[in-house]
């Protein structure tokens, strides 16, 4: 199992060999990884000359054996310095860690490729998941790069585009009459039942680390330094906590000299359970029956993960904010026309918070700030068409260019 000491229970802490389980047998509280940090012995040198995806940090990966590792290539991503959006927010160190560009066009391929990889080791047959999009795509090509069959639970209602990607890969897609939640818990019978791996379901111990590589990530391109401020969109809780996972463990094992970083929630309007406990100072999750948002890859109603994300939030003196539609179409334009990144609506969330934040005076001109943005927009591309993105057509004369020319 490599650096893997045990499974521990996030509620009562107790522990369980590393093998295919989720959930504690005394609490029922969910389970996650527990590493011996103190025996990993690394250095920044340890990474010079590696490839650059997730698996470069293998060390703190929870998988035992390399010949395992199902890998299309995610990962170590670009950490874009947005000095045109920093002026026009009035920042001096902001930074935009881009997700769009993994190989199905998203975060997701970071938790699925460590989840695809660790069913191979788990000795399971078949890998599925409850999906809003961009786990779908990410987990088809995973399992497709495995030779795994794969199985797809989503709301019917997600973006077509989307669904499309998924099946190209081949994976069977079950559209469900009801909304990701109502998905999610057919998954999970799915995987009791026939013992499928449900890469965010019963392999979520495992799946979970994988999105903790932003963290790293970013670590390292600063030249293995924290930033002080990272604002992360916001669904089931997971990717935040597993990114605050990132940073404490570069500072435990030694590879960053201070973890101070505040991180901070970003949930759209329409579907904010986390972002309203952090508003009201608990971490008791009220679900949202029926989310109503753009931002379909954040419409999670009942999170997972949303008792950790708030107190994860709280801990870190970060913030919890949300965002309306309008606000999420302005950042993707903004985002896009300031620095060249077209991102879905789930990645713009970030921004479009970042803003808010900015107004509202809880950011430093002089902080380093990342925004983490998720997914590609080509994804959703219907999110901002209009008649006005339509071309007029002109005729090929040299007359006209005096109208369309801005000098």
């Amino acid at each position: 199992m490599g650096n893997v000491q045990s499974l521990e229970c996030r509620e009562c802490g107790k522990e369980y060999a590393p093998t295919f389980r989720y959930v504690c047998d005394e609490c029922f509280g969910p389970l996650e990884v527990k590493y011996d940090l103190a025996s990993i012995k690394v250095t920044r040198e340890t990474f010079a000359g590696r490839a650059k995806n997730l698996w470069r940090y293998f060390e703190l990966l929870p998988l035992g054996e390399k010949s395992r590792i199902v890998d299309l290539g995610a990962g170590y991503t670009p950490l874009h310095k947005a000095e045109r959006l920093a002026k026009r927010l009035g920042l001096k160190n902001l930074y935009i860690k881009n997700d769009t560009v993994n190989p199905t066009f998203s975060f997701k391929d970071r938790p699925a490729s460590v989840a695809v990889s660790k069913a191979i080791e788990l000795g399971l047959s078949a890998v599925g998941s409850p999906s809003t999009g961009n786990l779908a795509a990410a987990t088809a090509a995973h399992a497709a790069r495995a030779g795994l069959p794969c199985y797809i639970f989503i709301p019917w209602d997600i973006e077509p585009t989307k669904v499309v990607q998924a099946a190209t890969y081949g994976a069977e897609i079950v559209a469900i009459k009801g909304t990701y939640d109502d998905a999610n818990k057919l998954a999970t019978q799915a995987g009791e039942l026939y013992n499928i791996g449900i890469v965010n379901v019963n392999l979520r111990p495992y799946y979970v680390e994988g999105s903790k590589t932003l963290g790293f990530e970013v670590c390292e391109q600063l030249n293995w330094d924290a930033p002080d401020h990272v604002i992360v969109p916001t669904g089931s809780g997971a990717l935040l906590c597993a990114i605050g996972r990132g940073f404490t463990e570069f500072e435990t094992v030694g590879l960053i000299k201070e973890n101070r970083v505040k991180i901070t929630s970003a949930q759209p309007y329409g579907c904010s359970p986390i972002v309203d406990a952090i508003k009201q100072g608990t971490d008791a999750i009220n679900p949202v029956e029926k989310p109503n948002t753009i931002a379909k890859s954040l419409a999670i109603g009942e999170p997972g993960d949303g008792v950790y994300a708030a107190r994860t939030v709280h801990q870190t003196k970060g913030f919890g904010e949300n965002c309306t539609d309008e606000e999420i179409v302005d950042a993707i334009k903004l985002l896009a026309s300031t620095e060249g990144i077209f991102t879905e609506p789930g990645g713009a969330v970030s921004i479009a918070v970042l803003k808010k934040l900015v107004n509202a005076g809880k950011t430093n001109a002089d902080e380093t700030v990342v925004c983490y943005v998720t997914g590609n927009g080509l994804k959703t591309p219907e999110v901002v068409a209009a008649p006005s993105t339509k071309p007029v057509a002109v005729d090929p004369k040299i007359e006209v260019l005096a109208q369309i020319i801005r000098r």
